[in-house]
């Protein structure tokens, strides 16, 4: 996972947003009325489907898993939980179809406090809870909440440690040959070579490997030209956009 900024919304869409939210509040539906709603709101949730798109990382990828694309809108607080949030913004993320439907469904575990137990990305930093492993590809807990978003979106389940270990090896061969070639002295070459591998599957790699820049034993993992090259500022704008 990576963090994502949440872009501000056309007025009209918003306008929308607001009256449907208004008009559940005062219905004070149950989730089964809320979801038929959200169901029947079709024009709506194909442009709230384009806004979180574009939000994504890579081209449109889930927001979760990072492997595939996007193609359901979740809500983070499940309908079923809070109706009222069903056309919430900030309550919707970008999942492809196996993690909204086979792995997070309508989780939302809390603490006794009643503290949401889930990295949200539009509102967290993931690196403040999950570590990723480049070597192996695995996630691995930082805190309670990164243990429970491991467990609840699935993020080591089968085969995509094997892709994020992959993705590791490829992209750091990549920019091996971009240095070889003399890219770094090129900006706008290396420019677009570092948009192109933000924007393959696993997004989450990239932002690993310039996070694991700065931290020690970053030499073994990553090589020195790479480390070399990942700590500078202008790489770091690249990968970091936001």
């Amino acid at each position: 996972m990576i963090p994502l900024v949440r872009p501000e919304l056309p007025p009209d869409l918003a306008s929308d947003l607001d009256r449907r939210t208004r008009e559940l509040a005062t219905a004070k539906p149950d989730g089964g009325v809320a979801r038929t709603k959200w169901r029947g709101a079709r024009s709506t949730r194909s442009s709230l489907l384009g806004h979180l798109t574009l939000m994504a990382a890579g081209l449109g990828q889930c927001m979760y898993c990072g492997e595939s694309r996007g193609t359901s809108i979740d809500h983070f607080e499940p309908i079923t939980r809070a109706p009222q949030r069903a056309f919430d913004w900030l309550n919707h993320l970008l999942a492809c179809s196996h993690c909204n439907s086979n792995e997070k469904r309508e989780q939302y575990p809390c603490d006794t406090s009643g503290r949401c137990l889930l990295v949200d990305p539009s509102r967290q930093d993931p690196r403040d809870h999950l570590w990723l492993r480049l070597t192996t590809g695995c996630y691995e807990p930082r805190s309670a909440i990164g243990a429970e978003t491991i467990r609840v979106f699935g993020l080591n389940r089968e085969l995509l440690p094997r892709g994020r270990s992959a993705a590791f090896h490829v992209r750091r061969a990549v920019l091996r040959d971009a240095l070889a070639r003399g890219a770094a002295d090129e900006h706008e070459e290396m420019a677009v070579c570092l948009r192109a591998l933000a924007e393959q599957p696993f997004a989450d790699v990239l932002y690993a490997m310039v996070d694991a820049a700065e931290r020690p034993g970053a030499v073994e993992v990553l090589g020195r030209d790479v480390v070399e090259m990942l700590k500078r500022p202008e790489v770091n704008r690249l990968v970091w956009p936001h």
